[in-house]
């Protein structure tokens, strides 16, 4: 109903010349007083020809309404098969958007080309650094001065940040990159402790792992990071007290981390997973980058899990990870 109006709308010049024109023979004919059977049939007929031919015209509008829709939502195919010009004003108007479409092209590949060299050169980055690093690791541990386990966990922080540049390089990539398979979740989950341990010890904070028997499908190298950054944030927001690390009572597959650090202000949880989002906490820790729980949330849905985060101040964050799900991944 709507496209007819619209034909309608766009014709309505047309529609009011016509009647104008019906209107004139009308009255020429009413005042030459001609037999109203003649004045009938003659508009009979031109009601029956106007028919037709209205017909036929809103048949090809409708047709050009669709194709120009179907190019509208294929338009990153290209748009060479645009329904042809009725008029020089049409044809104006196609070649202005063939036009704009080219620069855009031109524009995107460029930017594309760009991009995609700048994530060249920092991946290769990422991966250089890590010699040094090691090598500063080594010598570190090498000399056993007191001094040297604040420079250990300075090493280890940098460690991580080139651990967090390569995720967040990567995350936007391919899905190839992806390997499902079933996992132990114990196994996955003991993996990031260890690497945490130090901190653990360090902060003085106690760990609470429940035994749990959970086999999930998942990416082992990006679930790891996962709870690794979730550990992360519990160590660096937790100053005593303790991390839980446990299955879900009722729920099925679902990860529960526990920390009683200062947890997460009412207002901000609903941005926690907001890119460069820090909220309080973050302005409190000026070195804070608002960037870890963004990625968890970009892989844990390329993986196509569920995080959840419930916090309260000064009692601490509970963050729930819901592993039961795995959809088709269709890039």
């Amino acid at each position: 109903m709507n496209i007819i109006l619209d034909y309608i709308k766009d014709h309505i010049k047309s529609l009011i010349i016509n009647f104008i024109f019906i209107s004139i023979f009308a009255v020429v004919f009413y005042l030459y007083s001609l037999p109203f059977e003649t004045i009938f049939y003659g508009f009979l007929l031109s009601a029956v020809v106007g028919a037709f031919f209205i017909s036929f015209d809103f048949n090809r509008y409708y047709k050009k309404h669709k194709g120009l829709t179907y190019i509208e939502k294929h338009v990153n195919l290209g748009i060479d098969n645009m329904p042809l010009a009725d008029n020089l004003i049409e044809a104006d108007y196609q070649n202005i958007l063939k036009r704009l479409y080219e620069q855009s092209t031109e524009l995107i590949s460029k930017t594309d080309i760009k991009q995609s060299e700048m994530i060249d050169y920092y991946t290769l980055w990422a991966h250089q650094i890590k010699t040094p690093i090691a090598a500063m690791r080594l010598l570190l541990q090498s000399d056993k001065k007191e001094e040297n386990k604040e420079l250990l966990e300075q090493t280890f922080k940098i460690e991580q940040y080139v651990e967090m540049v390569l995720s967040y390089l990567k995350i936007d990539g391919s899905y190839s990159d992806l390997v499902f398979q079933h996992y132990k979740l114990l196994n996955i989950i003991r993996q990031s402790i260890r690497k945490y341990a130090h901190m653990f010890i360090r902060k003085n904070i106690s760990l609470e792992l429940i035994e749990m028997d959970c086999t999930v499908l998942t990416d082992e190298k990006w679930l790891s990071f996962v709870i690794e950054q979730i550990l992360s944030n519990s160590l660096k927001y937790t100053r005593s007290g303790k991390i839980s690390i446990r299955m879900h009572e009722t729920k099925e597959k679902v990860l529960i981390i526990e920390d009683t650090g200062i947890g997460i202000a009412e207002e901000d949880l609903p941005r926690v997973f907001e890119k460069g989002f820090t909220g309080y906490n973050g302005r409190m820790d000026k070195k804070a980058t608002g960037i870890g729980l963004y990625l968890c949330k970009k892989i844990l849905d390329k993986l196509s899990h569920k995080i959840t985060i419930k916090s309260k101040v000064n009692e601490g964050t509970t963050v729930e990870i819901d592993l039961s799900s795995i959809n088709t991944i269709i890039e």
